[in-house]
């Protein structure tokens, strides 16, 4: 085979495959992307048209397929920003905080039953929680903005102020919070704990 018609050969495969490529990519840049295909697959051989047009049209074709995914990949890098949820008013803050209050005071009082080291006021409880938004817990405790501790302790009129009066009853014993402070530890993943003792 000569080489004239080896490189007839080789671009009516090129035009050929990229034709196929061309209508599987569909879209505004279609015969950028068969283009892009064709050249990449045929790196040494693919040929080169004589027809000046030819070459500028490619080229336009090219360039304007560059500039779509410099413009696509901007969005992109914009995209979390934009997507990020509003920012929950004052109300909502406090609404939220306040669901979360009742919820553990009431899992903290449930725990207060009878044990004999509610004697000496060593008896345990500890209360687990969720709460996925930083602002809101920051409220809950009354901590003048979203947690920047992990672990944290809180004396115990504080705590309560916060979360409420936290009492038991067993045995005609009151039981309460004891010791000077409760334990609160923090994670990034919107998970919490509480924890202390409790006594008569």
């Amino acid at each position: 085979m000569s080489a004239a018609a080896s490189s007839r050969k080789r671009k009516s495969d090129a035009e050929n495959g990229a034709a196929s490529k061309k209508a599987r990519a569909g879209g505004a840049h279609a015969s950028a992307v068969a283009l892009v295909d064709a050249v990449l697959a045929d790196r040494e051989d693919y040929p080169i048209p004589e027809d000046d047009d030819a070459i500028l049209e490619s080229l336009v074709s090219l360039a304007e397929y560059a500039r779509s995914l410099e413009e696509q990949w901007a969005g992109a890098l914009q995209a979390p920003s934009a997507a990020a949820p509003p920012r929950k008013s004052k109300e909502e803050l406090e609404a939220a905080a306040e669901k979360i209050r009742k919820a553990a005071q009431s899992g903290i009082k449930k725990q207060m039953t009878w044990k004999p080291t509610c004697k000496t006021k060593r008896a345990k409880w500890a209360y687990d929680g969720v709460c996925p938004d930083p602002a809101v817990f920051g409220v809950l405790l009354q901590l003048g903005g979203p947690p920047k501790f992990k672990m944290k302790k809180i004396p115990v009129d504080e705590f309560e102020k916060c979360i409420g009066p936290c009492e038991g009853h067993a045995r005609y014993n009151e039981l309460s919070i004891s010791g000077t402070d409760v334990n609160v530890r923090w994670s990034e993943s919107g998970e919490f704990k509480f924890s202390g003792t409790y006594g008569i």
